[in-house]
């Protein structure tokens, strides 16, 4: 396109002046640092000329995201951004600290804590996670390695987005939604497994790793207990509180939303889709993949909501369909990424491994999902008939309901928990009798 040239050479020489007058100034050497900054006021520089250049395409990306962030994700998310927010102030993750600490720390090594990042994650969706973990680190009930643990494995795509919106919305196949949201969960929980080997040598102590596996509802109570009365605020204040940091923070999101929404559509206009999608097929070409899907992939390595809708109506078969859909749900999107790096950017925890862990969370579901295709579809599509009716139902709910409704069956995993915990405390008590 001819607008992307003029922005390339404006980018270039703008750039190359700022290089030419930084080796005058502080010598020959760039370092890396320097280098880095060249690079983004390159991008930045390029960004704005493409949107001088372009300004309806600007104007129709913007609407796009704005419309989502308002329409999907501002009324699904804000009430469990006030809730979490509310249940933190309250001592509920204390509580559920010591309460969940011997099945935590076994099975995944974080603190108790983290079951109820573990929690709001998998019932929420992209970014709650994130924020929940920022917040535990900031508190100190985490150490920055068990945080990176955390944010890795509990951030997943909405199960409100995958169930109704990919399975019904876009693929028409209600049935698709076991081996969809079954292979998203399965291949985050492997991650999580294999992420406790993650730090093993951090000289950072654990704030919990000294407390007794004994009489835990006793010594949870007290957590909740003291919590309550370190809390100084009046109720008021810390329901206002929830309620303006829960909307600060969307309104962080819808920013970022809106602005990767641009990003893409001025990406598709210069043709860095079909560059991105050839770079694909040169890696997932040769592993089976087929070539239909890769430009899904390629709009779904910046928004994972457009990728999915593409693979959805793609020409190749619906187990590659269905694949392709699993790789953008498990990556999430730059979009995603740029969300989770601004919850975290206020601590010490790092961004690459997350974005590592996003990548495998991708091939996993990919490869869960090849499995698991052909085993499980017969077994979906006889339960498709009756569920169908109840997925009509809840289309027709209002989204609030409707994010309830997907939740609460997830949070019946903090019972099984619970559970766990009461069988670890009895083991742990009757080993040390023997």
């Amino acid at each position: 396109m001819k607008f992307a040239s003029v922005a390339v050479i404006l980018a270039t020489a703008a750039v190359f002046f700022l290089f030419s007058a930084a080796r005058r100034s502080g010598g020959s050497k760039i370092n890396s640092g320097q280098a880095a900054g060249f690079f983004w006021t390159a991008c930045a520089l390029a960004f704005v000329t493409a949107m001088v250049l372009q300004p309806e395409i600007v104007y129709e990306g913007a609407s796009t995201g704005l419309k989502a962030w308002w329409n999907i994700v501002f009324p699904s998310l804000l009430p469990f951004f006030i809730a979490s927010e509310l249940l933190m102030s309250f001592g509920l993750v204390k509580f559920m600290g010591v309460l969940l600490e011997p099945v935590m720390r076994p099975l995944f090594n974080v603190p108790g804590c983290g079951s109820f990042v573990f929690c709001v994650g998998y019932t929420s969706g992209y970014p709650i996670s994130a924020m929940v973990t920022a917040r535990l680190r900031s508190m100190g009930l985490c150490t920055r390695i068990e945080a990176e643990r955390l944010v890795s494995f509990t951030s997943n795509s909405s199960p409100l987005f995958m169930i109704v919106a990919v399975s019904v919305g876009m693929f028409g196949r209600p049935e698709l939604a076991v081996v969809i949201a079954g292979s998203h969960y399965l291949a985050n929980l492997t991650l999580g497994f294999f992420l406790r080997f993650y730090g093993r040598n951090d000289r950072e102590k654990p704030p919990s790793a000294a407390a007794p596996v004994k009489n835990l509802p006793a010594r949870a109570l007290g957590e909740l207990t003291k919590a309550w009365q370190a809390e100084k605020r009046p109720l008021g204040k810390i329901i206002g509180d929830a309620v303006r940091n829960s909307i600060n923070n969307l309104l962080y999101i819808g920013g970022f939303i809106i602005l990767f929404a641009v990003i893409i559509r001025l990406s598709a206009e210069i043709g860095l889709i079909g560059l991105l999608a050839q770079l694909f097929g040169v890696i997932l070409l040769p592993l089976g993949l087929s070539p239909e899907v890769m430009p899904a992939l390629a709009s779904g390595f910046f928004e994972m909501t457009i990728g999915s809708k593409m693979a959805s109506e793609s020409a190749a078969p619906l187990v590659h369909q269905v694949a392709a859909a699993g790789i953008i749900l498990g990556w999430g999107g730059l979009s995603a990424l740029a969300q989770v790096a601004g919850m975290i950017s206020e601590t010490d925890i790092r961004m690459l491994p997350f974005v590592c862990a996003r990548m495998a969370h991708a091939a996993l579901a990919a490869l869960y999902t090849a499995v698991f295709f052909g085993p499980a579809m017969p077994l979906a599509s006889s339960l498709a008939v009756p569920a169908m009716a109840a997925l009509d139902k809840m289309q027709e709910s209002p989204p609030l309901l409707v994010s309830l409704q997907c939740s609460g069956v997830l949070l019946l995993a903090v019972a099984g928990m619970l559970v766990l915990s009461s069988i670890f405390t009895v083991l742990n008590k009757f080993k040390t009798r023997l």
